[in-house]
């Protein structure tokens, strides 16, 4: 940068007082020009510099952006595949589940239809003797005995 010295030259008349004299008048134009042009080629560089560093890096996001984007293609078709394989295994899960708990539900129907044989077995010669007894009152039979079975009376 330009000291004081040079600053006040610059007000410097060109030639002494008094007549003209010969000589060059002082351009100041180029002067300042010179005197800035060293600055202004490195700040020309440096913007220089700058927009490089802008392109890189614009092209730096454009990369990144397309390797996210696949890689969430890729996570996406693979939850998608995922997804299949849980899902069959959940409703192989259930479908097992349901197959076990109707075997229950069948075992114990079968038991309770067991139970309910045995006890209709177990009642059903009282039930035919109580039958058997009205039937015989109803036909005014009660006072003659009974016949017991394999006498052979009624039969064939």
């Amino acid at each position: 940068m330009a000291g004081l010295r040079d600053l006040l030259m610059r007000f410097r008349p060109v030639s002494t007082p008094g007549p003209a004299a010969t000589g060059v008048p002082a351009d100041r134009t180029a002067e300042l020009a010179a005197e800035l042009a060293p600055t202004l080629a490195l700040l020309d560089r440096t913007a220089g510099q700058a927009a490089a560093v802008r392109a890189a890096a614009l092209h730096e996001a454009e990369r990144i952006r397309a390797e996210a984007a696949r890689q969430a293609e890729r996570l996406v078709a693979g939850a998608v595949d995922r997804s299949g394989r849980v899902r069959t295994r959940a409703a192989a899960r259930h479908s097992e589940r349901g197959r076990r708990d109707a075997a229950a539900i069948r075992a114990t129907g079968q038991r309770d239809a067991a139970a309910l044989g045995y006890r209709a077995a177990a009642r059903l010669p009282a039930v035919a003797d109580g039958v058997t007894s009205q039937v015989r009152r109803q036909l005014g039979l009660s006072g003659l005995p009974r016949p017991t079975p394999g006498s052979g009376k009624g039969e064939g």
